[in-house]
């Protein structure tokens, strides 16, 4: 992949790629100010792993289609045809066309959150080409992508490093070896359950490992997957888990009276997505059958009258622009939010006052129908959420269909924990940590020591204190634990002697003239078609779900089935009994105290970088949804998050044991502050440190932003990004802070982190940086 290269042609750098338009972007119709504004539609963010999809909530108002079960293996049927030759079996050359290829396979490794033309951090941490920007990276960039493809196009099979090569040509093994080892490391290709892929990588607890011994605290979905990861790494494992059952907040239970079972998930529910989605890879690999949630929801008045059409869609319009009028507010005052922010609910109460929308009663009831779906959205209060930065994930959403799984969520986890070494009803009570290892205390008195330990639990257990850190965590992520919110999220789930409301929706739901009771019952979702028997979830958010968990159970049964027999009377159905309840009080778990985080006032994405970053260099790292930025609140975030720790803990265990690793974490710790005190380059809030050993354009450079406003509690005021020169030379071009802070996120997908979570490459410049250093000043 040379410039140079005769035919046949060099794969070339993929294309610039736009976006497709959102399948929610319409153009508004009548826009509060009058204005005809075509804009991308912001009601809510997509659902997650406990979120209705925001299609089925209102978003497209279609008729069912005829079959609701959706195969995702036609994905794999699309891609065989575009990139190989349609067969079935194994690996076979693809057809040579090679920029329709290269451009279908820019698109797949998208969907996995690859940008079409820079690497990711941690590409640029894992050192993947020699120099950043270049002919190296635009063609690593494209053996990454096809070899994604390659394996995403059949996910049952394993990829071996001869398959990956059959269409390169040879001068280019370096990239090839580099790519599939970043891709194998990281879990992006080989992972999963099929037989194949774990017959060929999967190594049984006990083996002979030297890698390393790994304590998992948690078996929710992100310590499976990191336990699982982990030991086809070489590492031994033991998780240790509070709970008599592995899942975590996705919890599946059989219900069973009268003659009449369902399977109900009373935690994580929903699929949203399922491109790049690695449940959805995890289902087809299983086999398991995925049902699109289907697009019709329609509302009820609290007399149990359908709602008028006509309104319905008024309401949702304005409601709609009430978001993108706070869209805007924040595009225009982008600098002073960054210091001062207000709650979504304060916000979208002043424009809906200022506006006049919603003023009849049934407006009024439709808006807040919305409002109760946003805060389930969150699993927040809006009048906690926070107006600037609480949509701040909407970017990454997952593509495609939103889907349940029958049976439950509780067969990915039976699957994920078949044969690891899970230690059940451990609460663990401390974390002890040193250069020499880690130990961790169980609430019987027990210790399990390792090299290495991995926290998995939820951020309500963080926030409640339950785990003590020795030494205690440092201050930054400690402020950013008690900066982010954690909400509630509950649910009814209520078994029939028989389906009285009909197969041919999956949810419905009601509005309530008490404003403060929104949030209750407020959407049912119908399992008939996926649990197994006659099932319906009711939904309980906002301060309604607050309210529930000390409701008693009773009087909750009543009012679910008051709501419901309001709704099916007017159309002469007699509502049976239910044979069985289940009530979830997800808020009083103690191994969880809540459902899924949320950006609270005050807090930002930011906190979500910081709870990830590991601490005791490199001793105790940390999983779970609320430290993934790009996918918090979502079951596929907490997954993805368990493939990324491990893969963070197998390159800082190979640093560490490397003898001729450039930097080995513990040696020595440098005083970063004190280089920037004479800096190579400074401008707005930020300054910077060249690479001493080269000037070439694609050579690393250490940026640095201080912040002069930012509160950060007891924690620091500076971060660090590790970036090239070119691109140093183009923020100092800029004039505002903010639009290179953009530059960054937009162009190299550059995030912002504090000293300890500069990775390999940004250990290895500042080690060069202190001996040019120490050269100068002795010279």
């Amino acid at each position: 992949m040379t410039e140079s290269s005769p035919s046949p042609p060099p794969l070339p750098a993929p294309p610039a790629m736009t976006a497709p338009p959102s399948e929610n972007s319409q153009a508004l119709q009548a826009p509060l100010d009058g204005d005809a504004v075509a804009t991308q539609r912001r009601r809510r963010k997509r659902p997650t792993s406990d979120r209705a999809p925001a299609r089925t909530l209102r978003g497209l108002r279609s008729a069912a289609r005829r079959s609701a079960v959706y195969d995702e293996k036609l994905l794999d049927e699309i891609i065989r045809i575009q990139i190989e030759d349609g067969s079935d079996g194994g690996y076979r050359r693809p057809r040579r066309s090679p920029w329709r290829e290269i451009d279908v396979e820019a698109q797949i490794a998208s969907s996995l959150g690859f940008p079409p033309d820079s690497l990711i951090e941690e590409e640029i941490e894992s050192n993947v080409v020699p120099t950043l920007g270049g002919v190296d990276q635009a063609n690593y960039i494209v053996v990454r992508n096809h070899i994604v493809a390659r394996w995403r196009a059949n996910v049952s099979v394993w990829l071996a490093p001869a398959h990956a090569m059959e269409s390169i040509r040879s001068e280019h093994r370096a990239l090839v070896t580099s790519a599939y080892g970043f891709l194998l490391e990281h879990g992006y290709i080989n992972s999963g359950l099929a037989p194949a892929i774990k017959e060929a990588g999967w190594r049984r607890p006990g083996s002979s490992s030297t890698r390393g011994n790994v304590v998992v605290v948690g078996a929710g979905l992100a310590g499976l997957a990191a336990a699982r990861h982990l030991l086809s790494l070489g590492f031994k494992v033991a998780v240790l888990e509070g709970r008599l059952r592995p899942g975590g907040r996705v919890l599946t239970k059989t219900m069973a009276a009268a003659g009449v079972a369902a399977a109900a998930d009373l935690g994580g529910s929903v699929l949203t997505g399922i491109n790049g989605n690695p449940l959805a890879v995890l289902a087809r690999q299983l086999g398991f059958p995925l049902h699109k949630v289907r697009d019709h929801c329609p509302l009820y008045r609290p007399d149990g009258a359908a709602v008028d059409a006509a309104i319905d869609g008024a309401v949702e319009a304005a409601f709609n622009q009430l978001l993108e009028k706070v869209c805007k507010l924040r595009e225009t005052m982008a600098e002073e939010l960054s210091t001062i922010d207000v709650s979504l609910g304060t916000a979208l109460e002043a424009f809906r006052t200022v506006h006049a929308v919603a003023e009849t009663a049934e407006e009024r009831m439709l808006l807040s129908w919305h409002l109760a779906n946003l805060e389930y959205a969150n699993a927040a209060l809006l009048s906690d959420l926070s107006m600037t930065f609480w949509d701040q994930d909407d970017p990454y959403d997952m593509g495609g269909d939103h889907c349940f799984i029958p049976g439950g969520n509780g067969r990915f986890v039976k699957a994920l924990a078949e044969n690891l070494p899970i230690f059940y009803g451990k609460k663990v009570r401390r974390v002890q940590y040193g250069s020499d290892g880690v130990m961790v205390y169980t609430g019987g008195g027990e210790v399990f020591r390792g090299d290495v330990a991995l926290c998995t639990v939820p951020l309500g257990v963080l926030k409640k204190g339950e785990i003590e850190f020795t030494p205690e965590l440092p201050a930054e992520k400690a402020a950013a634990i008690r900066r982010l919110g954690f909400g509630v999220l509950n649910k009814v789930a209520l078994l029939f002697p028989f389906d009285f409301w009909g197969g041919e929706i999956d949810t419905f739901g009601t509005l309530t003239a008490e404003e403060r009771r929104r949030g209750e019952f407020f959407l049912f979702y119908s399992y008939a078609a996926v649990a197994g028997g006659p099932l319906l979830v009711a939904l309980v958010a906002g301060e309604s779900a607050v309210e529930f968990e000390g409701m008693c159970p009773a009087t909750a049964v009543k009012r679910v089935m008051d709501t419901l027999r309001r709704i099916f009377s007017v159309k002469g159905i007699q509502v049976p009994e239910p044979v069985q309840v289940v009530c979830t009080r997800w808020g009083a778990d103690e191994f969880a105290y809540g459902s899924y985080s949320y950006i609270a006032v005050g807090s930002s994405g930011d906190d979500y970088d910081v709870l990830a970053e590991s601490m005791g260099d490199g001793r105790v790292f940390f999983a779970g949804e609320a430290t993934s930025r790009k996918y918090p609140a979502t079951m596929h975030g907490a997954l993805l998050s368990g493939l990324r720790e491990a893969a963070n803990i197998s390159r800082t265990v190979r640093i560490r044991s490397s003898s001729v690793s450039e930097v080995k974490r513990g040696e020595v710790v440098f005083d970063v502050e004190e280089f920037f005190k004479d800096p190579d380059a400074a401008f707005g809030g930020f300054s910077v440190l060249y690479d001493p050993g080269s000037g070439e354009p694609g050579s690393l450079s250490l940026l640095r932003l201080g912040f002069r406003e930012r509160k950060l509690e007891a924690g620091s005021g500076v971060l660090y990004a590790v970036v090239s020169r070119k691109e140093v030379e183009e923020l100092a071009a800029m004039d505002r802070d903010a639009d290179r802070l953009s530059l960054l996120a937009r162009r190299s997908g550059t995030k912002l982190v504090g000293r300890k979570g500069l990775g390999v490459s940004g250990e290895a410049l500042i080690s060069r940086i202190a001996t040019a250093r120490k050269s100068k000043s002795v010279d």
